[in-house]
């Protein structure tokens, strides 16, 4: 059998929010000891989730949930509402918020917007947290949710508001782009971010998968069904030329046969995926097949995030 080829896409896995937030949990372990809650995933992946619980994390849905309210909280990479964090001090909660400073941006530029008058909004996928968190900084009819091209084209604009778009910081940059077109055919003076939104890891996750997928028979993404900067990847992988493409997660079975048939094959992981995931992974394969790997490096990426001060 020939060798098969492996390339590797850099960047990729975890970046600077995520591994701020991984670290706040086991600094927040270390200052407190166990157990502290962690209010939804950390990040979505559960080979993370599952040895912050080994430490002594207590993950929970909600602050109602938490039994021992002595203990600390954290919430979540994805960022929260502001009801949360009203929540957390009338219960008088110790509370460490662990949003990704990229997502706090967005946060912040939804209410300047609200104060300067404008009608917001949020480009992103319905129900995912960060659209949630972001949702939950304005009042309730200030801000609307768009999902597609047809949402901006069956909207009801009204000539005397002020409109205005901000967006989910892991979409996919190709298909952000074509909504933010609709509404610019629709209201050519919508105010945009001054910087865009969609986050630089995303961003450079998915040019890494656009230089590959179009020498490759197959493409694997490591990441959670729930991660939406992993499922974009596969996206992107399909539009770019790779249409067998596949998100690789522990509740599949491995695609043992699909290797064994490709001469090409593409791999990166999402921006929640530790790379002890994609070093098993590569062990995999190396026991189907005699394999030849190059890395695909589209940009090196130096960004790190403080943590927060009660933890420096």
């Amino acid at each position: 059998m020939e060798t098969l080829n492996i390339f590797l896409a850099s960047p990729r896995g975890f970046c600077a929010g995520v591994e701020r937030a991984v670290l706040i949990v086991k600094k927040t372990l270390e200052r407190y000891g166990s157990p502290v809650y962690v209010r939804h995933e950390i990040v979505h992946n559960r080979h993370v989730v599952d040895e912050l619980k080994n430490l002594g994390t207590i993950f929970v849905n909600e602050l109602e949930d938490i039994e021992d309210t002595s203990r600390p909280v954290i919430f979540s990479a994805h960022g929260v509402s502001k009801k949360v964090i009203e929540d957390a001090k009338f219960k008088n909660l110790i509370y460490i918020d662990a949003t990704c400073p990229l997502v706090s941006k967005v946060h912040r530029e939804a209410e300047q917007l609200n104060k300067q008058g404008y009608f917001i909004f949020l480009i992103g996928h319905k129900n995912h947290p960060e659209v949630v968190g972001t949702m939950g900084q304005l009042d309730v009819g200030t801000i609307q949710l768009i999902q597609t091209k047809d949402d901006v084209i069956n909207y009801k604009f009204s000539p005397d508001i002020k409109y205005a778009y901000i967006t989910q910081t892991t979409l996919s940059v190709d298909d952000t782009k074509e909504i933010i077109n609709a509404l610019k055919s629709m209201i050519p003076n919508i105010k945009g971010p001054i910087k865009e939104d969609i986050c630089y890891a995303t961003t450079n996750r998915q040019n890494a998968v656009k230089l590959i997928a179009p020498k490759c028979d197959l493409f694997l993404v490591i990441g959670s069904p729930n991660s939406s900067n992993s499922q974009r990847l596969v996206e992107v992988a399909k539009n770019n030329g790779c249409t067998n493409s596949l998100l690789l997660h522990p509740e599949m079975p491995f695609p043992t046969e699909k290797i064994i048939n490709s001469k090409n094959i593409g791999l990166s992981s999402g921006a929640s995926a530790p790379e002890i995931l994609m070093e098993e992974t590569l062990e995999k394969i190396k026991s189907l097949r005699k394999v030849n790997i190059e890395e695909i490096i589209s940009t090196v990426e130096n960004v790190s995030f403080k943590l927060p001060s009660s933890l420096q």
